[in-house]
């Protein structure tokens, strides 16, 4: 029982997380100058990542007998950066925006690091984890790339 409560914790944690990461992308997307129409499709398809990866994550934690969050991370104990990160959505050019981006996605990356690192997770819960931390890594790295070019 106790191993169960842990992973329906861990698993709310990487649910508000990835609200969060949605909550933050919506405010990329306003924060996005006219004309930079190509980052607001990029943001847009982050969004529905987000939406893909909590679909998947309150799956299980429904499957186990938990009851899914749906507010952010205000409570979360795994993370709490990306809501400093989404604070900070301050500048409305390519590079501060896709900069805060980034910073967001490394705060997702240890948070996920976190998660894996509880020993009590079921293998199959590991590997679900495993899969959506690379996933999320893609989008980290195309994030960075871009924001690179506009250093």
């Amino acid at each position: 029982m106790q191993y169960t409560k842990e992973t329906i914790e861990v698993l709310n944690d990487l649910v508000q997380i990835n609200n969060d990461r949605i909550s933050g992308y919506e405010r990329a997307i306003k924060e996005t100058e006219a004309g930079d129409d190509d980052l607001k499709i990029l943001y847009a398809s982050m969004i529905a990542e987000s939406h893909r990866i909590k679909i998947a994550l309150a799956t299980e934690v429904q499957a186990i007998g938990g009851n899914v969050e749906q507010d952010t991370t205000a409570g979360g104990k795994i993370y709490r950066a990306w809501m400093d990160v989404k604070a900070i959505f301050g500048g409305r050019d390519r590079h501060t925006v896709l900069s805060n981006c980034e910073a967001g996605e490394d705060a997702t990356q240890r948070a996920y690091r976190m998660a894996l690192e509880h020993e009590h997770l079921p293998a199959y819960i590991k590997e679900l984890l495993t899969r959506q931390k690379e996933a999320l890594k893609e989008s980290h790295d195309e994030i960075r790339s871009l924001r690179d070019q506009y250093a």
